[in-house]
């Protein structure tokens, strides 16, 4: 069940105007047995916006033809990105933030990454477009994707119930006897997204089943070990970014203000005759 704090909870979600993946969130967090606790109306709405954006992000990075490729075979565009020896990305000096993710949505065909590095780019991509361009460029001036070993900035959170999962989640699809060959195939990264559907970069939007599916076809020959759906559930802190959200916003408002101030007109003083007029 969902409680927020100092209100009643049933009327301040009422009053929050929601999209049909948001209510359908709302509907299971109300449904479960865990009680899910915010702060304020604020927050939870943040987290909504936060889960549908995630989903959005997804399926956009499944149809921007960005193909699938192990570290080692990785690739980027060299305008904004600079790859490392591991086969991750390295935001290129002068290069805005915002357009190095976007584009990776418009000019898909030139990367190529695993998996999890697909997860990392999803998670930026949905903050970016919940808390705008400014705000995101002030605050991830040193991106790097690879995995999100290399991401603190996310502040992620992990679970162990993937029965109490909800869009926006990542998941994890493991396959405990994959073909020793191809180590890429021992598990598939996963964002939930609405209805029972996941997206794995290198798999695409599927089912649960058909993501057991397509695991099982690189298993070890002869292996009658299936694949499956892990327990691990992991997602931003979503309180974390929205107070970050707030920061961030406020010191943009803060410059704009001195920037106006610093720009207004200085009278001009002209001496006529013996006097100073200002005008």
């Amino acid at each position: 069940m969902i409680v927020i704090s100092g209100v009643n909870t049933e009327q301040a979600i009422q009053q929050m105007p929601l999209s049909e993946l948001e209510k359908e969130i709302v509907r299971d967090k109300q449904m479960s047995p865990v009680v899910y606790r915010f702060d304020s109306p604020e927050a939870l709405r943040f987290e909504l916006a936060m889960r549908q954006s995630i989903v959005n992000a997804a399926k956009a990075l499944h149809d921007s033809d960005a193909s699938f490729a192990i570290f080692e075979k990785s690739r980027c565009n060299s305008q904004y990105w600079t790859r490392t020896d591991s086969g991750g990305f390295q935001l290129k000096n002068g290069v805005r933030p915002s357009d190095a993710i976007r584009d990776i949505f418009t000019n898909g065909k030139q990367y190529a990454f695993e998996c999890a590095t697909a997860i990392v780019i999803t998670w930026y991509k949905a903050i970016l477009d919940v808390i705008g361009d400014d705000a995101f460029n002030l605050y991830f001036t040193n991106l790097y994707l690879r995995d999100w070993n290399h991401d603190s900035d996310l502040w992620l959170i992990s679970t162990h119930d993937s029965k109490e999962s909800f869009p926006g989640d990542v998941l994890y699809f493991k396959n405990p006897d994959h073909n020793v060959n191809t180590p890429e195939w021992q598990g598939e990264n996963v964002v939930k997204l609405n209805g029972n559907l996941f997206f794995g970069h290198g798999v695409g939007i599927e089912t649960d089943d058909d993501m057991i599916a397509a695991l099982n076809k690189a298993r070890e020959p002869g292996s009658n070990t299936p694949a499956y759906l892990s327990d691990l559930v992991v997602f931003p802190n979503f309180e974390y970014l929205r107070r970050l959200s707030v920061r961030l916003h406020a010191e943009l408002n803060r410059r704009a203000r001195e920037k106006k101030a610093s720009r207004q007109e200085v009278p001009i003083i002209a001496v006529i005759g013996s006097q100073k007029v200002a005008r």
